[in-house]
């Protein structure tokens, strides 16, 4: 009964619940709290899978006739039977194989995109055309690195050593306004390291098979670090004047392990910038649901299992 709780939850986690959510319009009115929606849904649904294949697998260890456990699985087929014990011992492998391919895929996301950082970063410092003579001049800062390309570029540089890169065509696109809004909109995603939350859900991605996985979350998840970024760019400007800014560098784009302030989700968030009223009641709502998702589960399936795993156990 643990492992099919554990698997009916694994799997709403990582079907409906998303597909859903990822149609839903309320999140982009609170993208903090739908952002902490999303990280709850998709460790709740890899906890999950992890209990379900440990709990199936636990029938490989259960307490004997002296009261002790079993110390050889082996000796389980009997009592089980062939299938069955065959189905527990290839449910505990899928699981080990899975834990280690999500260990292994976050290590390498983590790497591979460090390494592209690393890369671009030292490009863009050697063709940097950046005047640095007026120091109070927020173009000319010291994070700020200018390139001589006419397509309007507009994107940040993660890490230890941050960047945020324009290009010539996007300074003289954009008005002084604008472009502060745009600097503060890159800069917000630098302080809060959004990088670090898209890497969390790329990896998460890239872990499962292809038939399981979900473009929703990633695509979400962009989408609320982008508005998150407006919110702070609001501060430091206005709604009007960072709307004027994005629809400027829409088609703007960015190398893979950046972020750019245009793309795709332009139209969304120009539109959430006409409306941007607080969404209390939505968030508190959300940040509620994301509890319940953690917490619930783990009373209602993952104590009682604990309780008889700390038997087993205890009987040694």
């Amino acid at each position: 009964m643990t492992a099919l709780l554990f698997g009916i939850v694994s799997l709403v986690l990582a079907g409906p619940v998303p597909e859903a959510l990822s149609r839903a319009k309320w999140p982009i009115r609170a993208p903090r709290a739908a952002m902490t929606l999303w990280q709850a849904i998709a460790l709740a649904a890899v906890l999950s899978a992890f209990s379900c294949g440990l709990a199936i697998a636990s029938n490989l260890l259960v307490i004997g006739p002296d009261g002790t456990p079993s110390a050889n699985p082996l000796r389980e087929i009997d009592r089980l039977g062939l299938p069955l014990w065959l189905t527990c011992v290839a449910v505990f492998v899928l699981t080990l194989l899975i834990g280690a391919r999500l260990f292994y895929t976050t290590i390498r996301v983590g790497l591979r995109t460090r390494a592209r950082r690393k890369a671009h970063r030292q490009l863009i410092d050697i063709l940097d055309r950046c005047d640095r003579s007026d120091a109070d001049d927020p173009l000319y800062a010291r994070d700020v690195r200018m390139i001589d390309v006419e397509q309007p570029l507009a994107y940040c540089l993660p890490g230890l050593r941050q960047r945020v890169v324009v290009s010539e065509g996007v300074v003289h696109r954009l008005t002084r306004d604008e472009l502060v809004a745009v600097l503060a909109h890159e800069r917000a995603h630098l302080r809060a390291r959004h990088d670090l939350v898209l890497e969390a859900f790329i990896a998460l991605h890239e872990a499962f098979p292809r038939f399981v996985r979900s473009q929703s979350a990633l695509g979400a998840a962009e989408l609320l670090v982008e508005a998150l970024a407006d919110d702070q760019a609001v501060r430091k400007t206005t709604p009007t004047t960072l709307g004027r800014a994005l629809v400027a560098c829409a088609d703007a784009v960015a190398p893979r392990g950046a972020m750019a302030v245009g793309g795709p989700t332009t139209l969304t968030r120009v539109h959430r910038l006409r409306d941007n009223r607080p969404a209390r009641c939505i968030a508190a709502t959300a940040y509620t649901a994301a509890a319940a998702i953690l917490v619930v589960p783990t009373l209602a399936v993952a104590i009682p299992w604990l309780t008889e795993l700390n038997r087993l156990m205890s009987a040694f």
